[in-house]
């Protein structure tokens, strides 16, 4: 029987993918630095910096490829491992980064390409910034009553993971989205200071944000134990949410899923016990 091996499988999107594809019947190879079960998946032990392949691709024939968070070199990582899956003629769905199509030197752009020409069925699905993110970085603000983040007034359609992972889970149990890109947005293009509000009624206390520079922010964050270079990166990634380029909005989770998008205030509610 054919599998789906899941990259990170215990992250943001990896765990309710698994989730999504064993509620289809699918049968789920679920890869983490453990190598444990995943919401009762086969686990597989799987360290990006020292992937076994062999072990990885045992009678898979789709793969959903990531980035594990933490990490920012996106070819030296990625590129062996689309090799590996081009090498045994597996379907790859790759989540890739909301905006990388505006310029073909941006790192994630060469590992779309490197897909695009290997000759696998292949989706590429371009996930705006998570929702999720205000519990998991911006947790330690929140709990201050601050959002502070390089934005100035630009906008995002934040996008819930539970969205990103359910237009995996499409793209990997249909061949009808094949060769194509998707990016994926919430449906309405907010600022953190109308996110900051939206946080605040649903929490019930006040949220601020606070627009810092990329300096303090990378200050901050590498104050909190985040890893120098990670946080260079996300302080980097403000820059298209300053210049306005975040504040799109798609239709292509509605495209991919068949319903619209949650929204900001769907995830705020949803997600108070990691927010309060």
């Amino acid at each position: 029987m054919s599998k789906i091996l899941v990259l990170g499988a215990t992250g943001h999107v990896g765990r309710p993918l698994v989730k999504d594809l064993l509620a289809r019947g699918e049968v789920v190879k679920a890869a983490s630095r453990s190598g444990k079960p995943v919401e009762g998946a086969e686990g597989v032990a799987f360290d990006v910096l020292k992937p076994n392949f062999e072990t990885l691709f045992t009678g898979v024939d789709r793969l959903y490829l990531l980035l594990p968070t933490g990490y920012v070199d996106a070819q030296g990582l990625l590129l062996p491992i689309v090799a590996a899956a081009t090498a045994r003629k597996v379907k790859i769905v790759f989540q890739s980064v909301f905006g990388v199509d505006a310029d073909d030197s941006i790192p994630y752009r060469q590992v779309e390409i490197a897909i695009e020409k290997s000759g696998a069925p292949y989706v590429i699905l371009r996930p705006n910034w998570f929702a999720d993110n205000f519990h998991i970085f911006w947790k330690a603000g929140i709990d201050h009553g601050v959002i502070a983040v390089p934005a100035a007034d630009g906008k995002s359609s934040f996008i819930d993971v539970r969205d990103v992972a359910a237009s995996a889970a499409a793209a990997l149990t249909s061949a009808r989205f094949d060769g194509k890109a998707f990016n994926l947005t919430g449906p309405a293009a907010l600022s953190y200071a109308e996110a900051a509000e939206i946080l605040s009624s649903v929490l019930g206390r006040k949220i601020a944000y606070q627009a810092i520079t990329t300096e303090a922010f990378v200050t901050m964050l590498t104050g909190a134990g985040v890893p120098t270079d990670y946080a260079e990166f996300l302080g980097a990634i403000f820059y298209p949410v300053r210049e306005g380029w975040a504040a799109a909005v798609t239709e292509d989770v509605r495209t991919l899923t068949g319903h619209a998008p949650l929204s900001l205030r769907k995830y705020a509610e949803d997600n108070t016990a990691l927010l309060a």
